[in-house]
């Protein structure tokens, strides 16, 4: 194994426990077990496991279901809607293989099932749902707006938090949550919008996660929004495999680095690390009603 392939060493322990808000423990190596045990040796001792179709979605709740301190969220992925309904639009999709379509008898079916899923107790969350317009063309759009307002009222109906993919769509996000109205508890994963986006989420009280990529020297623009996002709406993930934090980007991530982005964190705040900690366990804790 390569050094660009090698899993970044274990980061020294945060004092005060925190939550991963976000992580495919599906696509990463290992065991879950295993996984939870190095995440918790560094005081990550929660996760928000997240699916993204309605496989992944299966196992998300049944991995929670077993494991005390895995929290489940359940969805169709922006890209997998437009990839039932259609196949596979402009080469968009989510992360899990492209299908024949089956247009929109199979999105719903697919909704049924997640909305059967979002009822259980240990499933927190109803996400990631939300729209994407790097990967989908202009022909899946419509089956994604379709979809995330489906997410909305799930979401609604089962006091679930609502958990947000945004992807070159911040006013379009923006727009269909006010439309539909959002849920109490209304999660923006991997923020990637900017400052002026941000005071308008805090408005509204919505929770920004923030991923490795706030560690990267191009994203300039989610410190800015970290640095005026009040500090009882802030969450940090990992998004594991992807979106590894500095100085390991390209490497595979996983909950355990979690350590690493919060310090970043902190930095950007001008606050200590176990004052961070601190928030982001209560916050997590709130979001997700844990």
């Amino acid at each position: 194994m390569s050094a660009k392939d090698a899993p970044p060493p274990l980061p020294e322990p945060l004092l005060v426990e925190v939550a991963d808000s976000h992580t495919h423990l599906d696509l990463q190596s290992g065991t879950v077990e295993e996984a939870l045990v190095k995440a918790a040796a560094v005081g990550v001792t929660t996760v928000v496991q997240v699916g993204c179709d309605v496989k992944g979605s299966q196992w998300a709740a049944e991995t929670a279901a077993a494991h005390e301190h895995v929290h489940a969220a359940v969805a169709l992925h922006p890209n997998e809607a437009p990839r039932i309904v259609l196949g596979d639009p402009g080469g968009g999709g989510s992360r899990q293989g492209a299908r024949e379509g089956g247009g929109d008898a199979a999105l719903d079916d697919a909704l049924t099932e997640i909305d059967r899923l979002a009822a259980l107790p240990y499933v927190r969350g109803v996400g990631e749902t939300g729209l994407d317009f790097f990967r989908t063309g202009p022909e899946g759009i419509a089956a994604q707006e379709r979809s995330f307002r489906a997410h909305i009222e799930i979401a609604k109906r089962h006091g679930k938090a609502l958990v947000i993919h945004d992807r070159e769509a911040h006013a379009d996000v923006l727009r269909v949550l006010d439309e539909e109205g959002a849920p109490e508890r209304t999660v923006f994963h991997c923020y990637s919008g900017d400052a002026a986006m941000a005071e308008i989420c805090a408005a509204k009280g919505y929770y920004m996660s923030f991923a490795g990529n706030v560690t990267f020297k191009n994203a300039q623009h989610l410190r800015d929004a970290l640095a005026v996002a009040p500090l009882e709406l802030v969450l940090v993930e990992t998004d594991a495999p992807f979106l590894t934090p500095a100085p390991y980007r390209g490497r595979p991530n996983a909950p355990y680095l979690i350590p690493v982005t919060l310090r970043a964190m902190a930095e950007v705040r001008g606050i200590g690390e176990e004052t961070m900690a601190e928030a982001i366990a209560v916050n997590t804790a709130r979001a997700f009603d844990y």
